[in-house]
C-alpha cells in the first residue's frame, strides 16, 4: 500500500515508533530553545539582527504549524485550540513587529505548547521513570515559571519607556520577585497611572497565585501512586486507603 506524503507526516507527529519520537522531541529541543531566545533577546536590544533572528524564527514556526495542521485529521478543530492560538500569537509577534512590538511578551505564549502537549506527556511517561515519578512536580515548576517571566514582560514592555528604574529586563524581573515575595524592597516603583494599576494586579492577584504555585512545588497535596486494585494514580498526601476503592495504600512517607 503506497504511503502518502500526509501519511509520512502524520506518522512523525502522532506515532509510536521510535523515529517519530525523536521527530517530536526534536521539536521540544526546537520549542525550548525559542523560548530561551524570547527570554533573552529584551537584553540585546534592538538590533538588526535580532530583527532577522526573530523573522527566521517566525518563518519557522509558521512552517511548523502549517505541517502540523496538514497532519491533523481535523484541522479546523486544531486551528481553534489554546495551544494553537498561542502559536498564532507568538508568530504574529515576530512576523509584524513593527504593528505589535509592544506584544513581544506574549511569546512566551509558546510555553504553552510544552504545558499542554499530551504527545510530548505520553513520550516521557513511556521513556523516562524519573518524569514518571516527578511529573506533577515537573509540570508545576514549568508553570511557575511560565508565571513569572510573563508578568516580568508585561512589566518591562509597559515600564521601560516611561520609567527610568526600568531599563532592562533584569530590572524587571528584580520588581517582578519583590512584589510576588512579598519583599517590597520599594527601591523600583511602577510610574504613571498604569503602572499602579499593574502593581495592585501583581500584588492581589499575582502574590497569591504565586504563593499557591510555590506551594504546588514544594508542598503538593496530592501525590502519586497507583492503587493496584482500581489504578488510580492521584491520592492525598496523608492517604492511608484509595478514596476510590478503599485498599490500604502503601504509600512511601518521610513522616515529616
Amino acid at each position: 500500500m503506497a504511503t502518502t506524503f500526509r501519511d509520512k507526516i502524520r506518522h512523525l507527529y502522532f506515532g509510536d515508533d521510535r523515529q517519530a519520537r525523536m521527530f517530536r522531541y526534536a521539536l521540544i529541543g526546537f520549542d525550548v530553545v525559542t523560548i530561551a531566545v524570547f527570554l533573552v533577546s529584551p537584553l540585546g536590544g534592538h538590533h538588526r539582527w535580532m530583527m532577522a533572528l526573530d523573522l527566521a524564527i517566525g518563518t519557522l514556526l509558521t512552517i511548523e504549524l502549517a505541517a502540523r495542521l496538514y497532519a491533523e485529521r481535523s484541522p479546523l478543530r486544531h486551528l481553534l485550540s489554546l495551544t494553537t492560538a498561542a502559536d498564532l500569537v507568538v508568530i504574529a509577534s515576530l512576523l509584524l513587529p513593527v504593528f505589535i512590538e509592544n506584544f513581544a511578551f506574549l511569546r512566551i505564549a509558546r510555553a504553552l505548547r510544552l504545558l499542554r502537549s499530551y504527545h510530548l506527556l505520553r513520550d516521557l511517561r513511556a521513556d523516562s521513570p524519573w518524569f514518571r515519578q516527578h511529573e506533577d512536580i515537573v509540570q508545576r515548576t514549568l508553570n511557575l515559571a511560565v508565571f513569572v517571566f510573563v508578568v516580568t514582560s508585561v512589566v518591562y514592555v509597559t515600564q521601560h519607556h516611561i520609567n527610568p528604574q526600568i531599563q532592562s529586563y533584569v530590572d524587571a524581573l528584580y520588581f517582578t520577585i519583590t512584589t510576588l515575595t512579598t519583599t517590597g524592597f520599594g527601591d523600583i516603583t511602577l510610574a504613571g497611572p498604569g503602572g499602579r494599576i499593574l502593581a495592585v494586579v501583581i500584588m492581589v492577584v499575582g502574590v497569591s497565585l504565586f504563593l499557591r504555585l510555590l506551594q504546588a512545588v514544594f508542598r503538593p497535596t496530592k501525590v502519586r501512586f497507583e492503587c493496584p486494585d482500581c489504578a488510580l494514580r492521584l491520592h492525598d498526601a496523608d492517604a492511608v486507603h484509595c478514596k476510590h476503592c478503599g485498599r490500604v495504600l502503601p504509600i512511601p512517607d518521610e513522616g515529616l
